[in-house]
């Protein structure tokens, strides 16, 4: 066998070993948190369950927001608190981001929010990056 042949081979080799050891990656999105948080925090919690090497972050913008204020409740169902179950979600590896033009539109500041989100420029910018340049799925619950 020529070497040619042979560095093909180990070239080949290394591709489809490296596409069986990639990582699933995933953008939730979420723009109106009062019909999306309370069902999209279940299906990431269900989707770690399932899939725990997972690497997740949430997007948020617009009405999305709103769960990852400090007090956030489920309006439907009160005894549902946000801030302990993205919590719970963060100590598992998710990612919490939030949409900076939103904070501007709506007069609202950072000190507003629980510590376990992140900020983002733009969150729909966000998502389009997430996938175009680092091939995360995307879900919109």
């Amino acid at each position: 066998m020529s070497s040619f042949l042979k560095t093909a081979l180990v070239i080949v080799f290394l591709g489809f070993s490296s596409l069986s050891m990639a990582e699933d990656k995933v953008v939730y999105h979420i723009d109106d948190a009062s019909t999306q948080a309370t069902k999209g925090l279940r299906n990431i919690r269900n989707h770690l369950d399932i899939a725990p090497a997972t690497k997740i972050t949430v997007v948020t913008h617009a009405n999305g927001i709103d769960f990852l204020m400090e007090g956030a409740i489920d309006a439907k169902n009160p005894n549902i608190d946000y801030a302990s179950l993205v919590g719970a979600l963060k100590a598992r590896g998710v990612k919490f981001e939030i949409c900076e033009i939103t904070l501007k539109n709506r007069n609202l500041k950072k000190e507003q929010f629980i510590l376990d989100a992140e900020y983002t420029p733009s969150g729909v910018a966000r998502i389009g990056q997430l996938q175009s340049r680092d091939r995360f799925a995307y879900i919109k619950p």
